[in-house]
């Protein structure tokens, strides 16, 4: 092949990336856009089910996800669950909402990170044996909480490790407030961003172990935007190098990408994730 020739098939090359480049890149913004117009469409969908009584208290129609949502595989569920939104009515008739942004596997009887590793059934881990959308809600530390909700596998569960506040937050606020020392107001981005902090915003404890989340008028999910796979972070999960080094290394930690409300964003992860889309950017 003479030297004109290579410079042909170069630029020809140049011009098929650029054009993917563009292609992609428009594509991108489309989704984007769409995403965010969900969103937007979601809230306002919110603030029109919305009724005040005459205490003040926000009553909301429910878009409650069922049984059958939950019924899939651990993996597929914690994926599934960014983006859906976590209901809580206190007693009070108080209506507490957020989206959850991030999630965590605990794969049952095969995952030695998980309370049920080896088919082990206790008092404590027995709501993760129970059918999917069951909440499974333990004690750490002895005075905080964690929520799960159980999913397909036998003894698998989600921890629900992050939320973005949506409806109430001065409510969060206070709940937050009990056990802190310091006075100072919490940014919203703050109230929720961690498995414990989420449960004390929204009064989540041992009371609320076992409630079904299909039939619960305490505790519930309900549909929100569905996050596409390409804004979804895959890592390692937090706190659990005990369980050695193969099973704390899986990427069982699942988060919205470039979300403020995460408890923890993982670099590596995101840069590799930046990787493989600039890999499948290549092979368009």
């Amino acid at each position: 092949m003479n030297t004109s020739n290579k410079h042909g098939v170069k630029r020809t090359l140049s011009a098929r990336l650029s054009q993917n480049a563009i292609r992609y890149k428009q594509n991108k913004i489309a989704e984007e856009k769409e995403l965010s117009e969900s969103e937007v469409n979601t809230k306002k969908k919110l603030k029109h089910a919305t009724n005040i009584n005459d205490n003040n208290t926000a009553l909301l129609i429910s878009n409650k996800l069922l049984n059958l949502f939950f019924d899939q595989s651990c993996i597929s569920l914690a994926k599934s669950l960014l983006g859906k939104v976590l209901v809580r009515k206190l007693q009070s008739n108080e209506i507490l909402r957020g989206r959850i942004v991030e999630t965590e596997c605990y794969l049952g009887t095969i995952d030695k990170a998980s309370h049920s590793y080896k088919g082990k059934r206790t008092n404590r881990n027995e709501a993760m044996f129970l059918p999917p959308g069951t909440a499974y809600v333990y004690t750490i530390y002895g005075m905080y909480f964690c929520f799960n909700i159980s999913s397909h596998e036998e003894g698998s569960a989600v921890l629900i490790r992050a939320l973005e506040p949506l409806q109430n937050t001065s409510v969060m606020q206070t709940f937050r407030s009990v056990k802190r020392k310091s006075s100072a107001v919490l940014k919203d981005k703050d109230l929720c961003n961690g498995p414990s902090k989420l449960c004390l915003a929204f009064n989540i404890d041992k009371q609320l172990n076992k409630v079904d989340l299909c039939t619960s008028n305490d505790l519930w999910l309900d549909d929100g935007t569905e996050i596409p796979c390409s804004d979804i972070i895959a890592c390692k999960r937090i706190g659990i190098d005990s369980a050695g080094e193969e099973w704390a290394n899986k990427p069982l930690r699942f988060y919205i990408k470039d979300c403020v409300y995460v408890s923890m964003r993982n670099k590596l992860a995101e840069n590799l994730h930046k990787t493989d889309t600039v890999q499948d950017l290549n092979i368009l």
